[in-house]
């Protein structure tokens, strides 16, 4: 369960360390718990990064939270989830500052999602804002000054393929990559499990005191949440194993036999995060696929 005393004030710039302040958006629910967070990283120039949902409200106290003193000159994004993209561009209208990205929606997707999507399959929900068209295109590991700050910009795809962290010094903004009060959603063909558990490897080699998420408090133990986060995959993984020991299955059924405290309204993204096992364990030849790459299709242990 998320902590309940996680519950900062919507539309308020809150002090969060020397030049960095969170502003918490208008659009809690069960996907973002109580809604995207934005930040605001510098001092005199600044740096928006996942400016959040198209919301009028959440622009206007962006644009309040800087001073007269202030402008804002470089726009981040994590990734182009709808509840963390899509004011971007009406904040670089009104701003002039240019929006950076790995790249567009459909950027960085791995071949195994490529194939799920010839057969026609949907994204599962999360929202995809197809319009997102940054300025700047980042490469991993590419070094800009983001406001008056330096940052370092990581590739870590997994929940989606456009997936960017964001190192500043010993904090890492790290988008919905690794969250304190939920695992994150690896859903297919957006997101992929076997980069999603590769971007978690790599986030923990940078070593960071803190993890700025984008739903939730800050993470003060990045090392132990992200190694309890891959043995909750790896142990999800393990029950999917031992399910398909009885025979073929799809995903919906085996979610339904393994996420038995889930609420119904949430089984459709646990019958991803399984799809999206599946997919992987296919992927490292310990399960073959009876059909074309859906979540209807039968699986079975090898």
């Amino acid at each position: 369960m998320p902590p309940d005393d996680f519950n900062p004030p919507v539309g308020v710039a809150q002090p969060l360390a020397p030049a960095l302040r969170r502003i918490l958006a208008p659009n809690p629910s069960p996907m973002t718990y109580r809604g995207t967070n934005t930040y605001l990283l510098g001092t005199r120039d600044i740096a928006v990064i996942d400016p959040g949902p198209e919301s009028e409200a959440h622009l206007t106290a962006i644009l309040n939270a800087c001073d007269a003193a202030q402008r804002i000159t470089h726009i981040l994004v994590t990734h182009s989830h709808v509840d963390h993209s899509p004011l971007a561009s009406a904040l670089s209208r009104r701003t002039g500052a240019p929006v950076f990205a790995f790249g567009p929606s459909d950027a960085g997707r791995s071949a195994a999602m490529q194939a799920c999507l010839i057969t026609g399959m949907k994204g599962g929900g999360e929202g995809i804002d197809l319009a997102f068209a940054p300025d700047v295109h980042l490469s991993d590991g590419s070094a800009l000054q983001a406001g008056d700050q330096n940052v370092i910009a990581w590739h870590t795809p997994g929940h989606m393929g456009n997936h960017m962290c964001f190192q500043w010094g010993d904090a890492v903004f790290c988008g919905d990559l690794v969250m304190g009060w939920a695992s994150s959603l690896v859903s297919p063909p957006d997101g992929d499990l076997t980069d999603f558990m590769r971007s978690c490897s790599k986030l923990r080699a940078l070593n960071a005191a803190v993890l700025h998420s984008g739903h939730g408090a800050p993470i003060s133990d990045p090392a132990a949440r992200i190694d309890w986060l891959i043995a909750h995959r790896q142990s999800r993984e393990a029950q999917i194993l031992e399910a398909l020991s009885t025979g073929p299955a799809a995903a919906h059924s085996l979610a339904a036999a393994i996420y038995t405290e889930t609420p119904v309204a949430l089984l459709g993204a646990a019958t991803r995060n399984v799809f999206a096992h599946l997919i992987d364990l296919e992927g490292k030849n310990q399960v073959a696929r009876c059909d074309a790459p859906t979540e209807s299709a039968l699986f079975h242990r090898l």
